[in-house]
């Protein structure tokens, strides 16, 4: 198995993606983030070939792009969902949340219909290969706060400020989010 990897600028910091060979996405990271791995180290651990190659990554490198324009709101890229079935079922749930909105971790369990799993919806979400097409980032606390994000606060603040912004969101909307 190959995958082919690329690292880009986004509104939170480099992000790195990497795509198999029919240029479905395997996996999205924040470079700047506070994860333990890399993107190449953990798919060489999962047996695939890390190579790069602009053409294969083209299509997810242009919507990524797109996003961070504020000229994409939805991904068309195809992508692959690696997990149990209950963590497939919540990142499809997540991928419903609209650009710039918020769901809390009970709203997306009672999506997927386990209204009582919201602790289990935030570890599915901890586990999220892909920030942004599986938008983990806009999932919140039940009291509104902005909580947990594998990838550190930081992130999460600056995606969602950048939702905010492209969406015009007031000033205030956006100190919020700045002092979370």
């Amino acid at each position: 198995m190959k995958a082919y990897v690329e690292t880009l600028e986004s509104p939170a910091g480099p992000l790195s993606l990497a795509v198999d060979e029919e240029g479905a996405l395997l996996w999205l990271q924040f470079v700047d983030g506070d994860y333990g791995w890399t993107v190449e180290g953990s798919l060489e651990e999962e047996g695939y070939r890390v190579q790069e190659d602009a053409s294969r990554t083209a299509r997810a490198r242009e919507e990524m792009m797109e996003y961070h324009a504020g000229e994409r709101r939805e991904f068309g890229v195809p992508f692959v969902l690696r997990g149990t079935e209950w963590q497939k079922a919540v990142w499809v749930a997540l991928t419903r949340i609209p650009y710039g909105e918020t769901r809390t971790y009970g709203e997306i369990a009672a999506m997927v219909r386990r209204p009582k799993s919201s602790r289990a919806v935030g570890r599915a979400n901890a586990t999220n290969r892909l920030p942004l097409v599986v938008p983990c980032h806009r999932v919140i606390g039940a009291d509104g706060s902005l909580t947990g994000f594998a990838g550190g606060m930081h992130l999460k603040v600056s995606l969602l400020e950048h939702e905010a912004r492209v969406l015009g969101g007031d000033a205030a909307v956006l100190g919020r989010l700045s002092e979370a």
